[in-house]
């Protein structure tokens, strides 16, 4: 079967109705998922399994009328960024006016200091957060207030808030979730920086303003030089900048300045803006963008979720034939009936068993014999020295009720490391003992750092 291609939505609704079913299962329709087609492959596939998931997901969400209540946390977050984006605009058209003082006068390092000075802090805090992968510090405070919408019914979920929920932890948190909000950190920060960019110029082609500089604390010489540091990138690229006797002549109890000076102070704050606010902002925000879209190509469910779990033994659960491999050695004499073994078996023909540490009230399934149970260090090597010779299957069970500790988890890895296929485990149980899902779980968990595949773990 031909594997169609999923993308990062399809992945997020998997995640979302995940959700749902866990909290708000016994409100869900399943009638269309009844008869979903048994897979067809042998093996494990991710891109299948990913694929058997959408079509389930599409049909309940169908049947049960979900997609208006998926949509909706995404566009919750769309509706907020252009919120906030639009704040930002107000915030830096109002920076850029009051900076502008009413006797057409223009402090030109006040204004670079309320335009690109918070600017300035605020990139600073991304690139730690983004260093030392830190969210509190990569993402603004708007964009972290994006999150506290589908917590408001905490207390009392429904299945809005589930979905919402769900949508929050795939596209708000982890790599995603860090690219996103940056990107949506620059979009705020280039409205902020356009919006005083687009006022100074609107206002500086309607009035004439006198461009001037002072400082009580500072050496006289400090702005003066700093005026041709910034303005040496302004002059790589043909700006004309304010010359030293421009700039003294523009300091504060000075004469008025001429047309000449103006036009090239006005230069320099547009250029500055441009060069050290608006460019960089531009250059991370494509560096983001194509950083989340990375992260959501790679995006990939933890199967190892209980959920998945139990879904991947359902949807791709392999079915094995017992069949006699062997000539009948009197192929001219009737055979006995035998009793033909049930259509689906879990348990692979021929399977080898060895138990771990197994007592005597853990019973086996029927027609299944423990060639030997692993006690202590003579029996665990000659169970590795069984399963080195060994081209069939090798079975390994484990009391379910008992904790996986690193002990079970180092000796079940030397028996995987030595087999020649690819080993199985069964979960036993006890009937005075029941086993707890967090249990379970945990012996998934361990099955996968042993490199023993979900589908090849056989519960009872």
């Amino acid at each position: 079967m031909s594997v169609k291609k999923y993308t990062f939505s399809d992945l997020v609704r998997i995640e979302q109705l995940r959700k749902i079913e866990s909290i708000k299962g016994e409100e869900i329709s399943y009638a269309s998922i009844k008869n979903m087609p048994d897979s067809t492959g042998s093996d494990f596939s991710y891109p299948e399994f990913i694929h058997r998931l959408k079509i389930r997901a599409n049909h309940l969400i169908y049947e049960n009328a979900l997609g208006d209540k998926l949509r909706q946390p995404n566009q919750q977050f769309i509706r907020t960024r252009r919120i906030g984006l639009i704040i930002a605009m107000i915030l830096g058209g109002l920076a850029a006016s009051q900076a502008v003082s009413e006797s057409s006068t223009l402090n030109i390092y006040w204004l670079l200091a309320v335009l690109l000075g918070f600017n300035l802090i605020s990139l600073l805090l991304w690139v730690s957060g983004i260093t030392l992968n830190l969210q509190s510090l990569s993402g603004g405070i708007i964009a972290h207030l994006t999150r506290w919408l589908p917590y408001r019914h905490k207390h009392d979920p429904t299945i809005t808030s589930s979905a919402s929920h769900a949508w929050c932890e795939s596209c708000l948190t982890g790599n995603v979730g860090k690219w996103r909000i940056s990107v949506l950190t620059h979009q705020l920060w280039l409205s902020y920086l356009t919006a005083g960019l687009v006022l100074l110029i609107l206002l500086m082609l309607a009035k004439q303003y006198n461009f001037i500089w002072g400082t009580t604390l500072l050496p006289d010489g400090t702005l003066p030089k700093l005026t041709q540091i910034l303005g040496s990138p302004l002059e790589a690229v043909g700006l004309k900048i304010p010359d030293d006797p421009q700039t003294v002549a523009s300091r504060i109890g000075t004469s008025k300045q001429d047309a000449e000076t103006r036009m090239a102070w006005a230069t320099f704050l547009i250029g500055s803006l441009i060069v050290y606010g608006i460019f960089p902002r531009l250059l991370l925000l494509g560096i983001s963008w194509i950083m989340q879209k990375w992260s959501e190509y790679r995006f990939k469910l933890d199967l190892y979720l209980p959920y998945y779990i139990e879904l991947r033994q359902h949807l791709m659960g392999r079915n094995v034939k017992a069949e006699i491999i062997d000539a009948d050695p009197q192929a001219d004499v009737k055979p006995v009936d035998i009793a033909r073994p049930p259509e689906h078996v879990s348990i692979p023909a021929n399977a080898q068993a060895f138990g771990i540490e197994l007592d005597t009230a853990t019973s086996w399934p029927e027609r299944v014999v423990c060639r030997l149970n692993i006690i202590d260090q003579e029996s665990h090597d000659a169970a590795i020295a069984l399963i080195n010779n060994m081209k069939t299957p090798v079975l390994l069970g484990v009391a379910a009720h008992r904790l996986p500790d690193r002990g079970i988890q180092r000796m079940i890895k030397e028996l995987v490391d030595s087999s020649n296929t690819k080993p199985w485990l069964i979960l036993l149980s006890k009937p005075s003992t029941p086993v707890t899902s967090a249990r379970e779980f945990a012996w998934f968990r361990l099955a996968e750092a042993c490199g023993i595949p979900a589908e090849h773990v056989i519960t009872r």
